[in-house]
């Protein structure tokens, strides 16, 4: 009775169409932002909270959560489209959504992208109503040998996604982890494979990183076959409407996809990078026709962006019960919700419930609003293919350069997208697969950090990175899962 209570206190607030209007606004600024390379969710968060101070506390955050469901969900248009993914969390979903638009699937792919977002994102915001408290304790739990396990069993990944010559994916990875290591250890301050450079002291940021392994290299690709005759028929494009039995057949994948999304975006300092990849794995892992993930798969598509998107009510979780961001969207929510007057943590509940019940009520509206606009713009994405390839490239890469400079303010970026996609193009002549080089290159800093904090506090010793039951617990899941997906490639090849 008292939880129908809250959500009826929460709901209340709706009844202004001054909310509905921000609400609105805020998801389409998400998807606008989303969908550019490099302009992330974060970015138009970082942008937009100013302007919430002359606001309402309800006006503003349903703008706020507005932008951030949407612009966690738009991220997969040019992962799918381009090969290049909008935000590091839709990084997994170009490794099937871009086959699927090679085959003449691009409306599919996006309607499923939007379709199994809004699944996700209405998960997290149910699970954050009912579980916050519960599911928010989580992060006590978690310290350096749990992040470092953790992100270890992420790296589990790479048997998934390295295609038919698994050392080849293990290399790829590797170097994805030596980019990410480039400039100032964290921990020691020592200089890592800087070569003397000034800029390169701060390192390889994430975007303008991922965007080079994809984007450039994509663009580089489609270069070099310019020349070639056209494969495909991109434009026997029709709008596909969601259909439940995409979804019945591969319930529990989908179910688990979510669960992992929550549960990864209730730990601090994960993320939907983490989240997909993790959701990507486990699908490929337990699915009937795992030969079809990285071909084209739709169940790999509703994979992770159902993980991706389950991360917003997840990472709220933390939030509002811990005063702890959960990744970097929330952090600026953080800011934004001090300066509204509220500081979040362990009296929040308490305090103000009937923001805490708003914040889940406008959640799930603002995923059903994503979800409408998602699938009215899917009839209008693909036609982008239909721009010949020697028009459409130099677009993408004057994005790809706008999108970097926009979230680093830095030419020396400009640089790195260049060489990074020098790179990726003569990775892919070799054999080599581009996806394990961006799983390395997300996971490498949660792996360096949390293994030299977990040796540190631990007396240099490697007992250090066993000290509870929940660290040996991760470390086992991931010994098992490897060796069982190295018996099922032996096999597959035998």
């Amino acid at each position: 009775m008292e939880l129908l209570q809250n959500i009826a206190a929460g709901g209340a607030h709706l009844l202004s169409l001054e909310v509905w209007a921000f609400m609105v606004l805020g998801v389409l600024i998400g998807v606008v932002f989303g969908a550019i390379p490099g302009l992330t969710a974060t970015t138009a968060m970082a942008m937009f909270t100013p302007i919430t101070f002359a606001l309402t506390p309800y006006s503003a955050f349903a703008f706020l959560l507005g932008i951030y469901c949407g612009g966690y969900y738009a991220g997969s248009i040019p992962a799918i489209l381009l090969k290049t993914p909008g935000a590091p969390g839709n990084a997994a979903t170009c490794v099937d959504g871009y086959p699927m638009r090679e085959k003449g699937q691009a409306g599919k792919a996006l309607s499923l992208s939007v379709t199994s977002s809004m699944i996700g994102g209405i998960f997290s915001a149910l699970a954050l109503m009912i579980f916050a408290p519960m599911i928010g304790g989580i992060g006590y739990l978690f310290g350096a040998p749990e992040y470092f396990a953790i992100a270890m069993l992420g790296m589990t990944c790479l048997a998934s996604i390295s295609g038919k010559d698994l050392s080849k994916g293990i290399v790829s990875g590797l170097l994805g982890m030596c980019i990410a290591m480039i400039g100032q250890d964290s921990i020691t301050g020592m200089l890592r494979f800087t070569f003397g450079s000034v800029q390169m002291i701060s390192g390889v940021a994430l975007i303008p990183g991922l965007i080079g392994i994809f984007a450039m290299t994509e663009v580089l690709n489609k270069v070099e076959q310019l020349r070639r005759a056209p494969q495909g028929t991109v434009m026997d494009f029709s709008f596909y409407p969601p259909k439940l039995a995409d979804y019945i057949h591969i319930k529990w994948i989908l179910l688990k996809s979510c669960v992992i999304g929550t549960l990864i975006g209730a730990i601090p300092g994960t993320g939907p990078s983490i989240a997909s990849w993790m959701a990507y794995n486990e699908a490929k892992r337990s699915s009937k026709h795992p030969e079809e993930y990285g071909n084209g798969s739709p169940e790999g598509v509703i994979a992770c962006e159902a993980s991706n998107n389950a991360v917003t009510g997840g990472a709220m979780i933390p939030l509002t019960t811990l005063g702890i961001p959960g990744d970097s969207v929330t952090a600026i929510l953080l800011g934004a919700l001090m300066i509204h007057g509220m500081t979040p943590g362990v009296t929040f509940v308490s305090d103000h419930t009937d923001m805490l019940y708003f914040f889940f009520i406008v959640l799930l509206v603002s995923n059903l609003i994503m979800w409408a606009a998602g699938l009215l713009g899917s009839k209008l994405f693909p036609y982008i293919l239909a721009v010949p390839t020697q028009i459409l490239m130099p677009f993408v890469g004057v994005f790809c350069v706008c999108g970097v400079y926009a979230s680093t303010n830095t030419y020396f970026s400009l640089f790195v997208i260049v060489v990074l996609g020098a790179v990726g193009y003569l990775m892919i002549k070799a054999g080599f697969s581009m996806p394990p080089m961006a799983l390395g290159f997300v996971l490498g800093p949660t792996i360096e950090n949390n293994l030299q904090r977990a040796l540190i506090s631990g007396g240099m010793t490697p007992a250090a990175l066993f000290t509870s039951p929940l660290s040996i617990g991760i470390w086992i899941t991931s010994i098992v899962l490897t060796v069982w997906m190295f018996l099922r490639n032996r096999k597959s090849k035998g």
